[in-house]
């Protein structure tokens, strides 16, 4: 008895200890297992978490892009668009406006004056004075020809008041030239003594634009001059010349001559023939 006492005695803590142990594992295995079952996810809880949150991700970046790509909407407070009866934008308008110049060029013609040449001289048929005190009657009919007008000496002599005195000034053959020229296009310039500057300026650019028009120069001289070429002209009580062309933009000049039938014709400078006309004056 005494032994199977102590046998039990001696055996007891251990299963007592063991038991325990036995007790804490199976008890921590459950904890386990149950923490296993509520919170870890299994494999397969897993990839169909990470399936379901991948789409989620996709619809996001899906629905942002919208956004970007699709236009802002417009909240009813805002102003509405123009109807199509609204007033066109400039540009609409500009573009209408050319295309209305363009089908119509009457409506917007502002064409500039062609520019004129910078030497003519026209063409005219020559012809001496008859008399000599016709200077005036042939520098006229002179001018005339080259315009395509015919006229006698003796016919443009009656119209001017011509005398054995001569042609009484640059008046008289302005209105004569006025009466035969369509449009009365002739104007006088009177120098009243030694030219200016300005006055011979006036005269180049007188002589530039009837020329270009087709039209001869008359100018009523006094005096002496020597040509381009060297030649003297002298005639100190007075004289008629027709001007036909010019070179160098007017600043050179071509007188049509008629008191001499051997030289009919040669070139001076517009300041020279400025001043032959002092006193006097011309019809442009």
């Amino acid at each position: 008895m005494k032994r199977q006492l102590r046998r039990l005695t001696t055996q007891r803590p251990y299963q007592l200890v063991v038991g325990s142990a036995a007790v804490v594992v199976l008890a921590t295995g459950a904890a386990a297992l149950a923490a296993g079952v509520d919170d870890a996810p299994t494999d397969q809880q897993r990839s169909t978490a990470v399936a379901e949150t991948a789409p989620r991700l996709d619809d996001v970046a899906t629905r942002a892009q919208a956004r970007v790509a699709a236009p802002a909407r417009t909240s009813p407070s805002a102003t509405p668009t123009a109807s199509p009866s609204a007033s066109p934008t400039p540009s609409l308008r500009v573009t209408r406006a050319k295309t209305r110049a363009t089908a119509n060029p009457d409506l917007t013609r502002t064409v500039a004056a062609p520019k004129p040449p910078s030497s003519k001289v026209l063409r005219y048929e020559y012809q001496a004075q008859t008399t000599y005190y016709y200077c005036g009657p042939a520098a006229v009919r002179n001018a005339l020809s080259a315009a395509g007008i015919e006229r006698s000496q003796d016919d443009l002599a009656a119209q001017l008041g011509t005398t054995e005195m001569g042609t009484n000034s640059a008046e008289d053959t302005t209105r004569v030239l006025n009466a035969v020229v369509k449009g009365d296009p002739y104007r006088t310039r009177m120098f009243a003594g030694t030219p200016s500057d300005a006055q011979a300026e006036r005269l180049r650019a007188d002589v530039v634009a009837t020329v270009t028009d087709k039209r001869a120069v008359v100018a009523n001289v006094v005096g002496d001059v020597t040509d381009l070429d060297g030649g003297w002209h002298s005639f100190p009580g007075g004289h008629y010349v027709a001007v036909v062309g010019y070179q160098d933009n007017g600043r050179i000049v071509r007188i049509a001559d008629s008191a001499d039938p051997s030289l009919p014709a040669y070139w001076v400078s517009v300041t020279t023939l400025a001043n032959w006309i002092a006193t006097r004056g011309y019809s442009a």
